[in-house]
């Protein structure tokens, strides 16, 4: 078999790649298989999706419900709407980035990869610096 020149063998790696695979699909099945609830308003416009981003139920509290002002119904469903896909993106981002953190740490050699997954390391300000440069 034909070897890295650190002697590492490609079949390990593709045996790696194989269980990464099987990893990611086993951790979107359970991101999907998580409902979540969004909510507005206190909870009285509430919205129920699964993980695959399927929209399956909506709840409205009679008190919202003013015939004279449609547009604030419009803006608590939109409200709810978007708190329940915020959570979907949060369950999917913590099911994969584990797995996907995990893996690449592995075949990289090492279980540091510098932040690469840390929600907190979001960095909007446009700085590409690295550290230590």
């Amino acid at each position: 078999m034909t070897s890295f020149p650190d002697g590492g063998e490609y079949g390990d790696v593709f045996a790696r790649m194989r269980q990464l695979q099987e990893s990611v699909a086993e951790a979107e099945a359970a991101a999907n298989a998580r409902p979540v609830e969004g909510s507005a308003a206190g909870g009285l416009v509430r919205v129920r999706a699964s993980g695959e981003f399927s929209f399956d139920a909506v709840s409205i509290d009679p008190s919202v419900v003013d015939p004279a002002d449609t547009s604030l119904l419009e803006d608590l469903v939109l409200a709810a709407v978007r708190d329940a896909t915020s959570q979907l993106s949060r369950v999917r981002s913590e099911a994969l980035g584990g797995v996907l953190q995990s893996a690449l740490g592995e075949l990289l050699g090492g279980d540091d990869l510098g932040g690469l997954f840390d929600e907190s390391g979001d960095d909007e300000s446009g700085d590409d610096e690295s550290p230590g440069s």
